[in-house]
């Protein structure tokens, strides 16, 4: 089964990124424009419009969820959960995810042990960052609502 990204965890993305107009660097010194949006056609100087912030941000979120789709094998998985994923998929990278203990502990049905892998990933630049720590909470609390009441 596969999942769109769904309204709930679009506003989440939304709430932790903020939307900003005119480039900026990130907390780790990475430019990034509208909402979390990054990549080589980020720089010093661009500024977008809120309908150009809305498509980056539905093709950036559709390229976590594709890869979310693709790397979880997990056969109970629900939208909460997926949305939590995505989520944790955009702001980190997919590399991030493949790579995680998160990932290995849902796909071989640790559910519990996978929701405890979110408050591991609240560093930047080395240092814990309150925003990321707030956001994990929210990504881990989402993921364990779908697993405890799957629609």
């Amino acid at each position: 089964m596969t999942f769109d990204y769904s309204n709930n965890g679009l506003r989440l993305t939304k709430q932790f990124e903020g939307r900003k107009l005119t480039a900026y660097h990130d907390s780790v010194g990475v430019w990034t424009i509208g909402d979390g949006h990054t990549g080589p056609d980020v720089y010093r100087g661009l500024t977008i419009n809120d309908q150009r912030a809305d498509e980056l941000l539905l093709q950036d979120t559709a390229e976590a969820a594709a890869d979310v789709n693709h790397l979880v094998t997990y056969p109970h998985l629900t939208q909460d959960m997926f949305d939590a994923l995505v989520d944790f998929t955009f702001n980190l990278g997919a590399g991030r995810l493949a790579a995680s203990t998160l990932l290995k502990k849902l796909n071989a049905g640790d559910i519990e042990g996978a929701a405890a892998e979110f408050p591991k990933w609240v560093y930047a630049g080395g240092k814990v960052l309150a925003g990321l720590v707030k956001r994990r909470d929210a990504e881990r609390a989402l993921f364990l609502l779908g697993a405890r009441y799957p629609k």
